[in-house]
C-alpha cells in the first residue's frame, strides 16, 4: 500500500553563493553612488542613506521625527500632492530611522525616473516641516507610545538598552511621554541642515540600471552643497549600569518579558562573523538550542530567540523571551545552562552541518535579487566595509571549528557580564 504522503525531500548542502560587488561612481559634489545591476524587470530601487540616526540626536525623537516629516510637504509640493504624484507614477517609498542611519528608499518603474528623482530631491532637500502636520504626527506617535508602554516586551527592551548603554547615550536613552511635546519645526530644520548634507549621504541604486541613470541622479543631487549651520551636539558616552539585574514591576501582566545580554563587538572586529554563527546555534533560528530547550522540551515559552547586532559605536547580544510568571526563574536557569553548555562542550558534527547549511541558505537569500543585494550591501557600507565582508563570512561558515565556537562562547557570553532584565 503506497503512502498518502510524498517522501521527505533530501537535505542538500549549499555549494555556491554568488556575492555581487556594486560598482561605485561619484557625483560632481563627491557623493558616492553604488550601482547594483541585476534583475530583468524594468524596476529600480534607489536608497538615500544618511548619517542621521538616533546616535546623532541631542533630544529624544529628534532624528526619527525629522525623517518622518520629510514627506509632509516641500517648497513646491504639499504632502497630499507629493503622494498623489507618486501614486500616479506607480511608485512607493519608505522612510526609516535606525540607531545610526536614516534615509529614504523609493521604488519605481524606470520610465518614470526623471519625475521620481525630482520628487525625491524635494522630499530630501527641501522639506518645510509644517507645524500643523508636526503636531498631528506627535499626537499620533504619543498614542502609539502609550499603548506600547503597556506591553512587557517593550518595557523590558527599553530598560535593557538603558542598562547596557546608559541613559546618557542615544542608544540607551528611554523615551518619556513629555518628549513628544518637545518637537518644533525649528529643531527639525536645524537637525536636517546639519545631517542631510552631501558629506553624510550615500546613494544605492539597484535593479535594471539604464545608461542615463547616473546623469539623472547627478542632475538632482550632484550640485547640492553643505549648508553651513553649526549644531552643538551633546557629549554622549556609552556607560553600562553597574547593577546587572533589574525587574520592572508591571501590575496585571500575564507574562514576564526576559532580556539577557551585554555589549559586544561590531562588524569591524575579526571575531564578529564567528559570533554570528555561535548566535545561530544558541537561539538564532527555529531549530536552535534555546528553542529546543525552552519551547519544545520545557514548554516555558511559545518562542525564544537570540541575536547579535552591530552598531557604529558598539554591538550587543540579546536573548528575548516572554514566559509565564511561574516559569520565569526556571526559564532563566535553562538559558544559562545552554550558554554554559556551549562554553564547555564541543558542538557535534551533525548539529554543526545543519547550522552551516542554514546559514549558507540565508546568505543565498540575502543576495537573491537586486533589492536584497542592496539591503545586504547597505548593512556593511555603514561600517566602512564592502561585500568582501560576506565572502569572509562565507569562508567562516564553512571552516569554523567546535573549539572556536567554544572559545567565542567563553569570551562573549561570560555569565558574570550578562545583564538580566525582567518586566512583568
Amino acid at each position: 500500500m503506497s503512502s498518502l504522503f510524498p517522501p521527505k525531500p533530501a537535505v542538500l548542502s549549499v555549494d555556491q553563493v554568488k556575492i555581487q560587488h556594486p560598482a561605485m561612481q561619484t557625483l560632481d559634489n563627491g557623493i558616492p553612488v553604488y550601482l547594483i545591476e541585476a534583475g530583468t524587470e524594468d524596476v529600480l530601487r534607489i536608497e538615500f542613506t544618511f548619517d542621521a540616526g538616533q546616535a546623532q540626536e541631542y533630544l529624544p525623537l529628534l532624528a526619527s521625527t525629522t525623517n518622518l516629516m520629510l514627506s509632509e510637504g516641500s517648497n513646491r509640493y504639499t504632502s497630499v500632492k507629493l503622494n498623489e504624484i507618486l501614486d500616479f507614477h506607480g511608485s512607493f517609498y519608505k522612510l526609516y530611522t535606525e540607531k545610526d542611519r536614516a534615509g529614504l528608499i523609493i521604488f519605481f518603474i524606470n520610465r518614470h525616473i526623471k519625475k521620481i528623482l525630482e520628487l525625491a530631491a524635494e522630499i530630501i532637500l527641501n522639506p518645510v516641516f509644517p507645524e500643523a502636520e508636526l503636531d498631528a504626527l506627535m499626537k499620533k506617535r504619543l498614542r502609539w507610545y502609550l499603548v506600547n508602554r503597556e506591553k512587557v516586551n517593550n518595557i523590558a527592551t527599553d530598560h535593557f538598552f538603558e542598562s547596557i548603554f546608559g541613559n546618557h547615550h542615544p542608544y540607551g536613552r528611554r523615551t518619556l511621554p513629555e518628549d513628544f511635546s518637545n518637537m518644533n519645526p525649528l529643531l527639525l530644520k536645524d537637525f536636517h541642515a546639519a545631517h542631510y548634507i552631501p558629506e553624510k549621504i550615500a546613494i544605492i541604486a539597484s535593479g535594471k540600471i539604464e545608461r542615463n541613470t547616473m546623469d539623472l541622479i547627478n542632475r538632482h543631487f550632484g550640485e547640492i552643497s553643505e549648508n553651513k549651520i553649526f549644531i552643538e551636539e551633546s557629549c554622549s558616552y556609552l556607560k553600562a549600569a553597574e547593577n546587572k539585574k533589574k525587574h520592572i514591576i508591571k501590575e496585571g501582566a500575564v507574562q514576564t518579558a526576559i532580556r539577557i545580554g551585554c555589549p559586544v563587538i561590531n562588524k569591524c572586529h575579526q571575531d564578529y562573523q564567528g559570533l554570528k554563527i555561535l548566535n545561530v546555534i544558541l537561539g538564532g533560528y527555529f531549530n536552535s538550542r534555546l528553542m529546543k530547550n525552552i519551547r519544545e522540551d520545557k514548554g516555558f515559552a511559545y518562542g525564544i530567540y537570540s541575536s547579535v547586532s552591530s552598531l557604529a559605536q558598539s554591538g550587543f547580544n540579546i536573548i528575548s523571551a516572554e514566559v509565564s510568571k511561574k516559569s520565569t526563574q526556571k526559564a532563566i536557569i535553562e538559558i544559562y545552562k545552554e550558554i554554559i553548555r556551549l562554553q564547555t562542550e564541543p558542538i557535534e558534527r551533525t548539529e554543526m552541518e545543519i547550522v552551516r547549511n542554514y546559514m549558507l541558505g540565508e546568505l543565498v537569500r540575502m543576495f537573491d535579487g537586486p533589492f536584497a543585494m542592496a539591503e545586504s550591501f547597505r548593512s556593511v557600507l555603514e561600517f566602512g566595509l564592502d561585500n568582501f565582508y560576506y565572502e569572509r563570512l562565507l569562508k567562516k561558515i564553512r571552516t569554523i571549528s567546535p573549539d572556536e565556537i567554544r572559545t567565542l562562547a567563553q569570551t562573549y557570553y561570560n555569565i558574570d557580564e550578562l545583564y538580566e532584565i525582567k518586566a512583568g
